[in-house]
């Protein structure tokens, strides 16, 4: 068994080094060409790439955080009998913070950011982050020469076009194009463990890339907000109509009575107390009728302020001092590698080097 393994060892296909290096050292001038030939195309093509910036925002979102701001309304609440119930259960939220990112895809969410007013250093004006994207992004160098080459042909100077009215249902080819650059530099993500949530912006101007950074952070919490008070907010317009409604029931009640109490004070007839007390009666029911809904206000008050999520800025955005790319020298080394594998390659197949390690395979 053991002659066998030895056997096995001395035929298995092994790569013959000494060949190999003869092969470089004879092809060097080969390695000199594309090599060098690899290194100034990536070298150019990559300067030809505009520089960007990155901007991140870190934070948590808390859970419970209206415990103890409504505390005294839940207590007022329940001296009158009424249940507001608790934050599980049933009134757990549809879009958990794993779904922030796929929100932040949404056309509606996307769009949202046209109306962004953001400012360089070298303008005068704010400008929307729709115009900034449409009008003032730098492109590569390459397109740039083509479109001042086809430029040429074009009779006139092109006159910069006012925005079209925003259909979400019908989107322009500008306002996806414009969407498209948005969802490439806005990017959120959820740590599933901590649920922190980073949304960074990348830009080409590091200013712009701070102010989105930040307005992106406000409307996704005002989103939120929305969405999680939107059942709440609804039920406590409707309990403030019937609270007001009520009130005015109660208050027209009690001048009715007591205008036909003054009006019959000395008169003793059985007919004029049944009316007394049918009067009071119905004075009493309103009054009931107004103190439950003063309860069911003040519980929908603190609903709203249940639901209402509370956020905590880990990072906030600030101005970013370092470009974040793009990074020339890494794809200037991969790409340079790269080809120096390409080329000791061709030239193992070339001097049949690899037919030694085939035979291991027939």
């Amino acid at each position: 068994m053991e002659e066998e393994k030895r056997k096995r060892r001395l035929e298995a296909p092994t790569l013959e080094l000494g060949k190999l290096w003869l092969a470089v050292k004879k092809r060097k001038k080969l390695y000199l060409k594309v090599c060098g030939l690899t290194f100034v195309g990536v070298l150019l093509l990559s300067l030809g790439y505009p520089d960007y910036y990155k901007c991140q925002v870190t934070l948590v979102p808390e859970t419970g955080s209206g415990t103890s701001s409504m505390g005294s309304l839940l207590s007022l609440a329940s001296s009158f009998g009424v249940n507001v119930g608790s934050a599980g259960g049933k009134d757990a939220d549809a879009i958990t913070p794993t779904l922030y990112p796929d929100l932040m895809k949404s056309t509606d969410f996307v769009t949202s950011l046209f109306d962004i007013e953001v400012k360089r250093d070298s303008d005068r004006q704010a400008m929307s982050y729709y115009e900034y994207l449409r009008d003032y992004q730098e492109q590569p160098i390459w397109i740039e020469a083509l479109k001042g080459f086809f430029g040429l042909f074009m009779s006139g100077e092109k006159e910069k076009k006012e925005r079209e009215p925003l259909d979400l249902f019908r989107l322009t080819p500008e306002q996806k194009g414009v969407m498209g650059l948005i969802v490439q530099n806005v990017v959120c993500m959820v740590d599933k463990k901590t649920e922190v949530i980073s949304i960074s912006v990348k830009d080409q101007d590091p200013v712009v890339a701070a102010l989105v950074a930040d307005s992106v952070r406000g409307i996704l919490q005002n989103n939120l907000t929305e969405y999680r008070t939107s059942k709440a907010r609804h039920d406590l317009a409707y309990i403030q109509r019937l609270h007001k409604e009520a009130k005015q029931n109660y208050e027209r009640s009690c001048e009715i009575y007591a205008d036909y109490v003054d009006s019959n004070h000395d008169i003793v007839l059985e007919s004029v107390r049944q009316r007394q007390t049918r009067l009071e009666n119905e004075m009493q029911l309103h009054y009931n009728n107004y103190n439950t809904l003063s309860a069911q206000l003040l519980a929908a008050m603190a609903k709203v302020q249940e639901k209402t999520p509370a956020f905590t800025t880990l990072e906030r955005a600030t101005v970013p001092m370092l470009k974040a790319g793009p990074n020339r020298k890494m794809a200037v080394f991969l790409c340079t590698l790269l080809s120096f594998i390409f080329v000791t390659v061709w030239i193992m197949y070339k001097e049949g080097l690899f037919k030694p390690l085939l035979k291991g395979f027939n």
